[in-house]
């Protein structure tokens, strides 16, 4: 039994509500499915299923109902035609960025991405007969000089990892639509509670569900959203011969995720303006950036196009490498973790951790120092998280 999605609901009852198919048992929790293949009444059944005539489920690497129905529940919230959940966040970024492109395409790319985004770019992309041109997110002339014949796909991510960075989305769409050529953005920092890209002119929007989505670091997800003719022409057969398909058990824990993100978010945001004003202050903090506060570089742009501060905090610890990991070995609460969006407050080194691969080169021209920390806040007490802070701030 399906429940269909009401479109006038606002975003925190899509979030309990959307998307909802109950069995026969009539459980108020969704159902999880962990089926690999379906079962047919008849070999002529298993023809019209195959065969397009029958829209029921085939085999799990394909579609399954607990998989769709956290599909059909971020679609409502992002306010997608179409989307597909995948086994990670690396696999829908991949994946988005592959079913745009052939061999002999062009992909013009932010320089500002997580480590693994730029080696699709950069490595993956390349060895398959696809170039790729890098360029300053925020220099919309270099994404406007950047541009070929070719020219197939733009990505980018907004605010960038790790540091924060706003990039004007509706400037960078009108690029690709006067290219002919697909955006595709990685909305994870703002989360789609304050960012909503394809309402500023994205084509594509991939997520990593592992951060803010899950939010309790219990399991691995992603997901790709965009209009349906693409989804079901290009994503789906690259999904059914490739495998990058998210598990029943992962989009079931996924969803429980989803019933509380935007409390979650909310608090943690909140939180993340605390300590952002807090170390704004602070002599040994050389760097702060907050998209929440009126001294971040594109704080117009912030306001224009988001609509909160977002859940991560960039700081330089003056000092260099040796000082910032003494402010990170001297905190207690806020632990030592390359993830992010978890109830948890988490802090990482991107130069020694996530920005590692890209080069010392690459990170001195994003701004990536030995000093810079990325902070993501959780759902602790923010007196707690901030004499936490001030206390491995002493330590500095």
């Amino acid at each position: 039994m399906t429940e269909s999605t009401n479109k006038s609901w606002r975003p925190a009852t899509s979030l309990v509500h959307g998307g909802t198919m109950r069995s026969p048992f009539g459980e108020t929790s969704e159902a999880m499915y962990l089926t690999q293949g379906f079962v047919y009444d008849n070999a002529e059944a298993a023809e019209a299923r195959f065969n397009g005539e029958d829209p029921g489920f085939v085999y799990s690497r394909y579609a399954n109902p607990t998989v769709s129905m956290f599909e059909d529940r971020i679609k409502a919230l992002e306010g997608a035609e179409a989307a597909r959940g995948t086994a990670s966040g690396m696999a829908a970024v991949n994946l988005a960025l592959m079913a745009s492109v052939r061999a002999g395409d062009h992909v013009i790319a932010a320089k500002a991405l997580f480590g693994s985004c730029r080696y699709i770019c950069e490595t993956l992309l390349p060895r398959y007969g696809v170039e790729s041109t890098l360029v300053d997110g925020t220099d919309i002339d270099q994404w406007k000089a950047a541009v070929r014949p070719n020219t197939r796909a733009l990505f980018l991510e907004s605010p960038t990892n790790p540091t924060l960075e706003i990039i004007d989305i509706p400037a960078v769409a009108e690029i690709a639509k006067s290219a002919g050529a697909r955006l595709i953005v990685d909305n994870v920092f703002a989360t789609p509670l304050y960012q909503s890209p394809l309402q500023l002119g994205a084509d594509v929007v991939v997520y990593s569900a592992t951060k803010h989505i899950d939010g309790q670091g219990r399991c691995l997800g992603g997901v790709v959203l965009s209009d349906e003719e693409w989804i079901s022409e290009e994503v789906m057969p690259f999904v059914k011969h490739t495998g990058p398909h998210m598990s029943p058990f992962n989009a079931w824990v996924l969803m429980k995720g989803l019933e509380t993100l935007p409390i979650r978010v909310a608090r943690q945001t909140e939180s993340a303006g605390q300590i952002a004003d807090f170390l704004a202050g602070q002599a040994k903090v050389s760097r702060l950036i907050y998209p929440g506060r009126d001294d971040h570089p594109q704080a117009e742009l912030a306001r224009t196009q988001m609509r909160g501060g977002s859940t991560m905090v960039a700081l330089e610890i003056e000092g260099g490498k040796e000082a910032a990991f003494r402010f990170t070995n001297a905190l207690d609460i806020i632990r030592i973790s390359n993830n992010l969006g978890d109830a948890k407050s988490l802090i990482t080194h991107p130069a020694t951790t996530t920005h590692q691969s890209i080069g010392e080169e690459a990170r001195a021209e994003l701004g990536i120092t030995d000093g810079i920390l990325r902070l993501s806040v959780g759902l602790e007490d923010p007196l707690d998280l901030l004499e936490d802070v001030e206390k491995a701030l002493a330590a500095v």
